[in-house]
């Protein structure tokens, strides 16, 4: 006498179809949402004091360079000292209650703890002054930096997205005199010849150790 009905024996077959599916759906869930793309872009911190990109780099026309002063000398852009902003604000808004975090880092000698938006992790490597060297322009990684009030990440910094550069770095070169211009735009005569010359005395990196020392 037959107890089980002859169908059960589909059940393993059924289990493990089902369990791979799930399996399957699962990893392309974390592959998919819980990557940089979805992670990182849209971060945008809540800063200390509410500095306007919008209003200096956009509506005032200050280059990147002039707080962002060491880009084209080191690795990192660094954020400007308090001597940077007091620089202005000594006499512009001297009493604003919005710039008291700064008025006080001076009088202390306490620096402002800005919270920083781009973060690397420690294994990667990258270097702002090989970058602008080449003709990378701000743009590029930053998004429209001059339209943002509060600074947010629009880009996924990630191995694939560097590699993607890397691997074709055309679009994303300029004349070096333009790498914190927001606003160029590629001509015919940079089409024409600028592009064939910047693409030449660049050298992108693929290999692991351009990016993991």
């Amino acid at each position: 006498m037959q107890i089980f009905p002859r169908q059960l024996n589909f059940l393993p077959l059924v289990i493990g179809v089902l369990a791979t599916g799930g399996l399957v759906i699962t990893v392309g869930i974390f592959w998919y949402y819980f990557s940089p793309k979805n992670l990182q872009v849209g971060y945008q911190p809540e800063q200390p004091v509410p500095y306007s990109h919008r209003l200096h780099a956009g509506e005032l026309g200050m280059d990147c360079r002039y707080c962002h002063s060491n880009v084209e000398r080191t690795a990192h852009a660094t954020v400007p000292p308090t001597q940077t902003c007091m620089g202005c604000h000594a006499v512009v808004h001297p009493e604003s209650a919005r710039l008291e975090p700064v008025r006080e880092s001076w009088e202390t000698g306490e620096s402002i703890h800005w919270v920083k938006a781009h973060v690397l992790p420690d294994h990667a490597y990258f270097d702002h002054s090989v970058h602008l060297a080449a003709g990378v322009g701000c743009v590029s990684c930053h998004g429209r930096i001059d339209e943002m009030d509060t600074v947010r990440v629009v880009e996924p910094i990630a191995m694939q997205w560097c590699l993607e550069c890397h691997r074709d770095p055309g679009p994303h070169l300029r004349p070096r005199d333009q790498v914190t211009n927001m606003e160029w735009e590629p001509d015919e005569e940079w089409a024409r010849t600028g592009l064939e010359q910047a693409l030449a005395a660049v050298n992108p990196p693929e290999h692991c150790s351009g990016c993991h020392r």
